[in-house]
């Protein structure tokens, strides 16, 4: 769990190479498998936009020293703002894999994402217990319908025209005086789903301008801020070798450097 985050910072120690900020954390002839950094999109519709698919299809093409464009699949996303591991197919049939196990995870349990937070503290929901005692997680189930107008999603109730159910399971592990560090289990992926459920629950992610109105009320250099929030663990299965393939990174900058312990 983000926990771990009480080691030293190990995050270009787990890197193999670097391409610009984007760090490539496994990579064989199937899948690539990286770490994507804060406020770079997975893919911009935005041709002056540098996106993670531009810049890895570039790599892909000097590595090769072939010609004609490579073919990047991808199979999940995570939003612009939001730091973490992300995997890339480099075949077709490897896409059509993954993207299967992605949508099949709720029965097979063959794709575990897990995600790090730094969330306003709220005294309603924390339960303080000894130290010693594990974390205790619980789970968030809403309704959530997306508005494409304003690229946010908000939460409806159950029966709503559009709406997707939307779970995960938190627990809060460690907390500050007015903040919280939270790890996610996503168990489904909607548009900006954790945000959405986080803040619907009292506990916007810190940094989120889109939905915490403390962070949205900031002013000066805290614009640049982007939300506290890692994708720090991904598992799945290789599409190839049916090999169990397990990544994990610490999430890095902002509010959780406050959770951080040399």
């Amino acid at each position: 769990m983000c926990g771990e985050m009480k080691t030293e910072n190990s995050n270009q120690k787990q890197c193999i190479k670097m391409v610009g900020n984007i760090g490539i954390l496994y990579e064989d002839p199937y899948i690539l498998v990286c770490r994507k950094p804060a406020g770079v999109p997975v893919q911009s519709a935005n041709a002056r936009v540098k996106d993670m698919v531009s810049i890895l299809k570039l790599y892909l093409l000097e590595e090769s020293g072939k010609t004609g464009e490579p073919y990047l699949g991808i199979v999940h996303r995570l939003d612009q703002p939001v730091q973490g591991v992300i995997v890339f197919a480099k075949t077709k049939q490897a896409a059509a894999n993954l993207s299967s196990q992605i949508a099949d995870r709720k029965g097979s349990g063959q794709v575990v994402k897990r995600y790090c937070a730094v969330v306003r503290r709220n005294a309603d929901i924390y339960k303080e217990t000894e130290t010693e005692t594990a974390a205790e997680y619980q789970e968030l189930t809403d309704y959530l319908q997306r508005d494409r107008r304003t690229n946010t999603s908000y939460i409806v109730p159950k029966g709503t025209k559009g709406a997707k159910e939307s779970k995960l399971r938190y627990a809060i592990l460690e907390e500050t005086e007015d903040l919280s560090l939270v790890d996610i289990e996503l168990l489904t992926g909607r548009h900006h789903q954790i945000r959405v459920q986080l803040s619907g629950a009292g506990m916007p992610i810190a940094g989120d301008k889109k939905y915490d109105e403390k962070s949205a009320k900031t002013t000066g250099t805290r614009e640049k801020e982007t939300p506290a929030l890692c994708a720090y663990s991904l598992s799945f299965l290789h599409p190839k070798t049916g090999k169990q393939m397990d990544f994990t990174v610490l999430p890095e900058g902002g509010a959780f450097e406050k959770f951080r312990k040399e």
